[in-house]
């Protein structure tokens, strides 16, 4: 698939930030080992210097990774936010620092796309059920997934919290249940009610790309 001109120009001008960024960075590299020391010892301060300086970049590192996934870049991105606060150790060069970011930033975009993949094989397992009224058997998984993708952003929050929790997590409907203080019952019924909007909701887009 070529990459629309909208894409190729961010990833130009993204190459220009990167190239101020690392300057900018390499400036301040005798503080690398005192930022990642203080980030470490879960330094709030440090840790806003860290956003400040590597959000954006890590970001625009991922949506290149991503072929300008907006959606799946951020969601890796969140993830290796979480495994930099979990890991972070002192660095003493941005280079070994920024090296080591890249490694994280990849294996959370893998783990994202693979958390994808596993949901995209419950929901072709899901439309192919004998109860379904109207089975759906997707010619191609690349169209399955991006109506998924689009389909799963119209849920409300809690709604695709509680899907990912079942379904990408593997977590029973027991331990949802005592998570969230709800009956048993209760967590099935609202389990119920979203896979129907899902699925309503995706076979409305796939009606419409027919």
């Amino acid at each position: 698939m070529l990459a629309s001109p909208l894409f190729l120009q961010f990833i130009n001008s993204s190459l220009i930030t990167e190239q101020a960024i690392a300057r900018e960075i390499s400036d301040e590299a005798p503080s690398m080992a005192a930022l990642t020391a203080g980030m470490a010892r879960s330094d709030e301060a440090a840790f806003r210097t860290f956003f400040g300086l590597y959000f954006q970049r890590l970001l625009r590192y991922l949506l290149v990774m991503a072929h300008g996934d907006e959606e799946l870049a951020r969601e890796a991105l969140q993830l290796t936010l979480v495994r930099v606060a979990r890991h972070v150790r002192k660095f003493d060069t941005e280079e070994a620092f920024w090296s080591w970011l890249a490694v994280l930033a990849h294996s959370s975009l893998v783990d994202e796309r693979r958390k994808s993949r596993r949901y995209l094989s419950f929901l072709t397992r899901w439309f192919e059920q004998k109860e379904s009224p109207t089975p759906v058997v997707p010619q191609a998984e690349d169209q399955l997934a991006d109506c998924l993708t689009a389909t799963l952003s119209a849920l409300p929050d809690e709604d695709r919290s509680l899907i990912a929790r079942k379904y990408f997590e593997g977590e029973s409907v027991r331990e949802i249940a005592t998570a969230l203080d709800l009956s048993e019952k209760a967590v099935e019924s609202r389990l119920t009610r979203i896979r129907a909007r899902l699925k309503s909701l995706i076979l409305e887009r796939l009606k419409d790309e027919e």
